[in-house]
């Protein structure tokens, strides 16, 4: 399956030399460009690409606040004229953070990282990730992760006494966490079972859990039967 992408940029002829050069790279489908900060917000509403390739300064929004009104940010290889912004880039998690003018070798190495990414491994319960949330750094075992938030195209992971901010999707951060310790409870939660409290019926089927820190999580009609299942409750 083709990764669809998108591209970002204020020069239409950089949009033009970018497909001419991803038109080598079967794995990579371009659904779509924009110009404009604006104009690419309700494309990638419309065709949910699962990548980016996007230009940081532009009028209107730069790349960095283009993430930031998106809900759900797909994957991202800055492509910029300007190395200045490499350090921001790699802390919302960008997949790679290209020069222009791009050379064909360099963006093999991107899409080769991008399509590592397109199948991302299970992560073991003991391994630790690192959280970077404006100044505060952190370093979180996962199996000292309470429970995740979702918060537009980031989540807010819980921990502790703690809450920073990842730069990641909770369909993303799904696919990552072990099975064994995590559980989606609604569009809003993924939650550890081995910090929750008390389980009690709710309205309509649902389930309505405290976990350990005193927060009320529900669980959606229909992850309620899963997690009975799951639980043997």
């Amino acid at each position: 399956m083709s990764i669809r992408a998108f591209i970002v940029d204020d020069e239409p002829l950089s949009v033009a030399e970018l497909q001419l050069m991803l038109q080598a790279h079967s794995s990579i489908e371009v659904v779509g460009s924009a110009t404009r900060a604006s104009e690419a917000i309700e494309k990638i509403k419309e065709l949910k690409p699962s990548l980016l390739f996007l230009d940081i300064n532009m009028p209107e929004r730069n790349g960095f606040q283009l993430l930031e009104a998106l809900d759900d940010a797909p994957d991202v290889v800055f492509v910029t004229a300007y190395d200045e912004y490499a350090v921001k880039a790699f802390e919302v998690n960008a997949l790679d953070y290209l020069l222009k003018p791009v050379n064909k070798e360099r963006l093999a190495e991107a899409i080769q990282k991008v399509g590592q990414q397109a199948t991302p491994q299970k992560l073991e319960a003991d391994k630790k990730i690192f959280i970077k949330d404006g100044e505060r750094c952190f370093f979180v075992r996962l199996s000292d992760i309470q429970y995740l938030e979702s918060a537009g195209n980031y989540v807010k992971v819980f921990f502790q006494n703690k809450m920073p901010l990842l730069h990641r999707s909770l369909n993303y951060m799904e696919e990552r966490l072990p099975d064994s310790l995590f559980f989606r409870a609604s569009r809003q939660h993924l939650i550890n079972t081995e910090f929750i409290r008390q389980i009690d019926p709710f309205l309509n089927g649902t389930l309505r859990v405290t976990m350990e820190n005193g927060a009320l999580i529900d669980i959606s009609q229909r992850q309620a039967v899963r997690f009975r299942e799951q639980m043997g409750i």
